[in-house]
């Protein structure tokens, strides 16, 4: 082994080569499967609209939650209106209730001036 360019007195690349930091290790050791590469690349148009399917499940929940979120936002929205606009009401009514206790001689003093 003196020759070799290994860092430990055993040889472990073999027996443990995930657990290198060696990139030149991995890229030796690392599997291949041209089945699978080709398995992937080649899918069928079952497969593919089946994969598709999945997709669009999953994107109709997610609108699903959002639109219950809105919806949710839009009841308290709502909520929140009415009750401001019961608030308005009642504020204008004091108003009104505080102008009927004006003096009515105001525009009497007006006359008199000119």
């Amino acid at each position: 082994m003196l020759g070799c360019t290994s860092l430990l007195p055993v040889e472990l690349r073999h027996a443990n080569h995930t657990a290198s930091t060696n990139g030149g290790i991995l890229r030796l050791f690392t599997p291949r499967n041209p089945t699978i590469a080709g398995c992937m690349a080649t899918l069928s148009t079952t497969d593919q609209i089946a994969e598709r399917v999945e997709r669009l499940l999953l994107r109709h929940a997610e609108l699903q939650r959002t639109n219950a979120l809105l919806a949710d936002q839009v009841a308290a929205l709502t909520q929140e209106r009415d009750s401001l606009k019961s608030r308005l009401s009642a504020a204008r009514a004091r108003v009104d209730a505080l102008l009927e206790r004006l003096p009515a001689a105001a525009p009497a003093a007006t006359k008199d001036a000119e």
